[in-house]
């Protein structure tokens, strides 16, 4: 399967510069990225594709150089008693997912349907 974005897009929306190790594990998400949207919208634009792509691999590889990591929803953290907590909101760094925002750019939200049996006579 062909990803949708390069590793140099998915740097290029970071703030920082990949490794060759992240840039070989990028690679592989994108590829997995790709199977996760034609999942959801196999027809989606493109760009679509091309910006959730990026989004997925960025927020799976997290930001070294952030106070607060990707993710996290709610963050604490306190000084002379040396405290900190984080808490991750749906899917953490690392794991690959697609986001609400994203499912709409695919224009794949969430859909309730039904079938009638009547229809069919």
């Amino acid at each position: 399967m062909a990803a949708y974005a390069t590793v140099q897009d998915v740097q290029a929306r970071m703030s920082k510069q990949l490794t060759e190790s992240e840039q070989q594990i990028a690679s592989t998400l994108l590829e997995d990225a790709a199977v996760m949207i034609d999942s959801l919208n196999e027809s989606a634009k493109a760009d679509a594709k091309k910006v959730v792509s990026c989004r997925m691999v960025a927020r799976a590889l997290g930001f070294d150089d952030a106070s607060i990591p990707l993710g996290a929803s709610q963050a604490t953290m306190s000084a002379l008693g040396y405290s900190q907590t984080f808490t991750m909101g749906s899917g953490t760094a690392g794991e690959l997912y697609i986001s609400k925002t994203e499912k709409g750019l695919l224009k794949a939200g969430n859909r309730i349907g039904y079938i009638s049996p009547l229809e069919d006579l």
